[in-house]
């Protein structure tokens, strides 16, 4: 058996390209051949043909039907996988909610992360109540011999937030809000992880990090690498407006990270509060409970 997986932005270390790859690898250890094809929002630079296969698999259901739309052949079996991006923004999209709705209604089969996409797709599109099934994220295994590619300072405490820079990762928060707790805590340090997704934001991020000399930027890290960083780290954030189910506070969970995490409803699905971690509101609310992370790690150090 072949599976043609088709998804956004495959040469940039997104959540869906991590995800892709894991999909790929672990189909891999059963046997299953898989090919990954690359796709981008500009569709004359897309390929026109897709290799055969005996599952297509899409991600992203409104880029992958633009992107069917422009095949040479007609595509009537594929499953979809539906990221943050289709029911945060693309479905409530008035310039692409029709084409994103029509891929999940052609599809054989719709996958969902967890339950709450579910609702909210059901919501819009019942017609495909038959279909739609959620499988939730998985992680991939690290090689913790690895060595990091960043040292930790000595008696630091360091938050770690793995995101690639544009607005909807709500990066500069981060550094803003952690500059409170730094002049408390002096002896913290912020790691931004991840590639440079928007120019604009990654002008501002860069332009913070700069300022704040206990912020640091190393930009795009090989995802096998990831797991030399968790083991470094203090703490994992995450700060995005919205999120699907992010594949990092995961990872970071499981090498026994405190997490903070913003109030979405993709990171609702991962962390509930005060008992597999932390979920902030607000700016007062963020700084309370990365001061208790702090004091409750120190204590248990000591």
């Amino acid at each position: 058996m072949k599976v043609v997986l088709v998804t956004p932005n495959y040469h940039q270390q997104r959540g869906n390209t991590i995800t892709v790859q894991r999909i790929s690898s672990k189909l891999a250890a059963y046997g299953v051949e898989t090919e990954i094809v690359s796709i981008s929002e500009n569709v004359e630079e897309n390929p026109t043909f897709l290799p055969k296969g005996d599952i297509i698999h899409g991600f992203n259901a409104y880029q992958f039907f633009k992107f069917k739309e422009n095949l040479t052949t007609n595509l009537h079996n594929y499953v979809v996988t539906l990221t943050g991006t289709d029911f945060n923004y693309d479905l409530f999209n008035d310039q692409k909610r029709a084409k994103g709705i029509q891929s999940l209604i052609e599809a054989k089969a719709v996958h969902v992360f967890n339950q709450h996409a579910k609702k909210v797709i059901l919501k819009e599109v019942p017609q495909i109540q038959n279909k739609i099934f959620v499988i939730e994220q998985d992680i991939n295994d690290f090689d913790d011999n690895r060595s990091s590619p960043i040292q930790k300072e000595e008696n630091t405490f360091l938050f770690v937030l793995p995101a690639g820079i544009r607005p909807v990762k709500n990066v500069p928060f981060a550094i803003e809000a952690l500059k409170i707790v730094h002049n408390k805590y002096p002896y913290i340090r912020l790691l931004l992880v991840g590639p440079e997704l928007d120019k604009l934001e990654g002008k501002l991020v860069r332009d913070l990090v700069h300022k704040n000399k206990w912020v640091r930027y190393i930009g795009e890290v090989p995802h096998q690498d990831m797991g030399s960083v968790y083991k470094i780290a203090d703490s994992l954030l995450n700060t995005s407006y919205t999120e699907g189910q992010s594949t990092a506070i995961m990872e970071g969970m499981a090498y026994g990270l405190p997490v903070l995490v913003s109030h979405n409803d993709g990171n609702l699905s991962l962390v509930e509060h005060e008992k597999t971690g932390f979920v902030y509101k607000n700016l007062s609310e963020f700084i309370v409970y990365a001061e208790a992370i702090i004091d409750r790690t120190k204590k248990e150090m000591n």
